[in-house]
């Protein structure tokens, strides 16, 4: 049988009430990305909310996350490469953050902390799977990798992420839309710490004996601007620097922490090279560079270009679907890096991303609920 996705739409429509009360529920359990209980209430309860949806998974593995929330890896369905679809329960909301933005519905809008980022998005996506029992339709198999640290970077969970990926069809990210438009490219965030030992000396007695870390590092900050590009999306902010003793003191040593943002391979590649051949300007003074991509660049690949068409395709009926670039990261990016074709940005319609003005959309919910389970039946 052939998936309708006005049917879809239609069938989310009438189940509108129902969504909501499973938003409410998970808006209302709080779970902050640096509170491990509350993590961990939070993911036991996505678990048996997703069994009580969807039925008991095929398999079900929750993942050690370590100070950080566990991942959740939970397969439905047989036979042929799985879509797997991505997202996260943690939020950058402290506990608490409830009694002042309360879950509440005024219209068409949708508050309450993590609503927009990303709680809207793990109803859609579920309830996207719930659609095809209900129009008759046999589910494809899916994967679904819930994490608790997506907010802080992935570290616990970015294995279980790419492992999922190594022979999924494509991968579906449940991260919220911009003004409705997909996300098809994203920055690659990296993160470096840059020392510099210098010699110590009296500065005022010898001011030649010594050899400043200081100055050096002034001279490796004003290159590492200098490397910004901002007409290829390089930024690049040294947001931290420290260094030296007394006043007195020639500084012996200093430290700089940059961020780096990139959207190609390319100028990741620059970035790079730079790091490995920073010139302190003294022979005396020695500079390391360490850090790595926390994030790898999201490039729009062919293959992506491809998955968003379809997903233009099939939207059609429902929706003019766009596409965006975006500066910000998600794990769509470590998944991307695999070579799967990645459609990120699926989640919840509205703005306001860790802002005390967050908030969703119902229609957006019911629109992108059929389309998330039309690609999935695009297999």
């Amino acid at each position: 049988m052939t998936f309708d996705i006005r049917a879809a739409r239609d069938w989310a429509a009438a189940h509108e009430d129902e969504m909501l009360d499973d938003l409410r529920a998970l808006v209302e359990c709080e779970t902050p990305s640096d509170d491990r209980r509350a993590l961990a209430d939070g993911l036991a309860l996505v678990r048996e909310w997703i069994t009580e949806r969807l039925g008991v998974p095929g398999r079900a593995e929750q993942v050690e996350g370590g100070p950080h929330g566990d991942a959740l890896v939970l397969e439905y369905g047989h036979g042929g490469a799985p879509t797997l679809i991505l997202g996260h329960y943690d939020t950058v909301w402290p506990v608490g953050t409830l009694k002042e933005i309360p879950f509440q519905r005024d219209g068409d809008v949708l508050r309450g902390p993590g609503v927009f980022d990303m709680k809207a998005g793990l109803v859609q996506g579920v309830w996207a799977l719930r659609a095809f029992d209900a129009l008759g339709v046999t589910r494809p198999p899916v994967r679904l990798v819930i994490n608790g640290d997506e907010e802080i970077g992935s570290p616990a969970s970015r294995e279980t992420i790419e492992a999922a990926c190594a022979d999924a069809a494509k991968v579906l990210v449940l991260e919220p839309s911009v003004d409705g438009r997909v996300k098809t490219a994203r920055k690659g965030i990296g993160g470096f710490e840059i020392e510099l030992t210098g010699v110590e000396a009296h500065a005022g007695l010898d001011p030649t004996a010594g050899a400043s870390a200081v100055n050096a590092l002034a001279r490796v900050v004003l290159r590492l601007a200098e490397a910004a590009d901002l007409s290829v999306g390089t930024s690049v902010n040294v947001g931290i620097v420290s260094g030296g003793t007394r006043r007195n003191v020639t500084a012996g040593h200093a430290h700089a922490s940059v961020e780096v943002r990139v959207s190609t391979l390319a100028e990741a590649a620059r970035v790079d090279a730079l790091m490995a051949g920073l010139d302190p300007g003294d022979a005396r003074v020695t500079v390391t560079a360490s850090g790595d991509w926390r994030r790898p660049v999201m490039d729009r690949t062919p293959a992506i270009a491809a998955l968003f068409t379809r997903a233009r395709d099939l939207a059609a009926p429902l929706l003019s679907l766009e596409e965006a670039s975006v500066g910000g990261a998600s794990d769509g990016n470590f998944a991307a890096a695999t070579g799967r074709p990645v459609l990120d940005g699926l989640g919840a319609v509205g703005a306001g991303a860790h802002a005390r003005d967050e908030h969703a959309t119902v229609s957006g919910m019911i629109e992108r609920c059929a389309l998330t389970a039309a690609l999935v039946a695009d297999a």
